[in-house]
């Protein structure tokens, strides 16, 4: 955007309502400098050193800068409402001040007594005070408080990575109590050592059929085969279909009373479908693994099977194989308990054997 229509925006949004002042954007700097409030939303696009802020007099370019006061308000994602106190500065942008959000506190408890903190990107489908987090475990849903610690950052933006310390609260969300850049540890004040494994949580699966879809919550009930879920929540069971358009990839060991978050949609069949199967799964140190000499092993799926290890009967006895090196699976949608497959593995650094590829039998 051309420097000489931002300079007419900020001369019209100052002379609108009397050049609207306010005494909080002069924490900033000396009131001199500035010379006028606007409001706007943030637009697509905005970084750590510029804001793109949407007005009713048109799109601003607004730079960020070292003496930016952000206390006020720290979220600059597509779709948030902000308030801006602006100065001209020596390089003809228009400059923030002081930067204010309405974001409000929920009455909702939070049990700070147990946590996690979790590495991810913040997508620009954040909004209405929810963050959507790409992690590496898969897209999770936090919540955003006005109490939330982000004295660790400067400002929270989109396609930005970042730590996010995490409680549980009443509303079944996982709540943000502290934030910070990538390169720092959220803990949060008050917090103790961490109590809680990043399986706690439950991540938000994305629709992978082009309808839309409903997420539901529970556990997975012992009468689940390879293309029924039997999902226990508290509304009561629901049967879904698994068909080949359901993705698995973060969910596919359906296990007794596993929790598990599903996309779901009503299909032509008048029964419900899963678009998407995520079920929690730990943080992993990454290990080499030599694939020079891989082993091959056929062998039942046991009960105790996770996300991160399957637990394999097989004739020789039972093996523990680690799944943060699969590569492919394919002849099934889900493992269940009794599954028969083969297992293509072989050796990490860890000593412990990696899958690699899995094929249903």
């Amino acid at each position: 955007m051309k420097k000489n229509r931002i300079m007419r925006i900020s001369a019209l949004c100052a002379l609108t309502a009397g050049m609207v002042l306010s005494p909080a954007g002069q924490m900033g700097v000396q009131a001199a400098e500035v010379i006028a409030t606007v409001q706007g939303s943030v637009m697509k696009g905005t970084t750590t050193d510029l804001l793109k802020l949407a007005t009713k007099e048109g799109n601003m370019e607004i730079k960020l800068d070292s003496s930016t006061d952000a206390s006020g308000c720290k979220v600059l994602l597509p779709g948030y409402d902000v308030s801006v106190s602006v100065a001209h500065g020596s390089d003809e942008y228009l400059h923030a001040v002081r930067i204010v959000s309405g974001l409000k506190s929920d009455m909702v408890s939070l049990d700070t007594s147990k946590y996690s903190t979790v590495s991810g990107t913040i997508s620009e489908k954040s909004k209405d005070g929810i963050l959507y987090v790409k992690t590496p475990q898969g897209d999770m849903e936090i919540k955003l408080d006005a109490t939330t610690d982000m004295s660790g950052c400067s400002v929270l933006v989109a396609d930005k990575t970042y730590q996010i310390t995490v409680v549980r609260g009443s509303d079944a969300y996982m709540h943000a109590t502290a934030i910070s850049d990538s390169s720092g540890v959220a803990l949060g004040s008050g917090s103790t050592a961490s109590t809680v494994p990043a399986s706690s949580l439950t991540p938000a699966p994305e629709s992978s059929v082009g309808v839309d879809t409903s997420t539901v919550t529970g556990t997975v009930n012992k009468k689940t085969t390879s293309d029924r879920l039997f999902l226990d929540t508290q509304y009561g069971q629901m049967e879904i279909a698994i068909d080949q358009n359901t993705d698995s990839r973060g969910g596919i060991f359906l296990m007794e009373d596993r929790k598990l978050s599903v996309a779901v949609y009503r299909g032509s069949d008048a029964v419900m479908h899963a678009a998407t199967i995520v079920a929690a799964k730990e943080s992993v140190i990454p290990v080499y693994v030599d694939n020079t000499s891989p082993a091959t092993v056929t062998g039942t799926v046991s009960s105790k099977s996770t996300e991160n290890i399957m637990f394999l009967h097989t004739n020789d006895g039972d093996m523990e194989l680690k799944l943060d090196n699969v590569r492919s699976v394919t002849g099934c949608k889900v493992l269940v308990r009794g599954r028969k497959v083969t297992v293509t593995c072989a050796r990490g650094s860890d000593a412990y054997m990696h899958a690699i590829d899995i094929i249903g039998n």
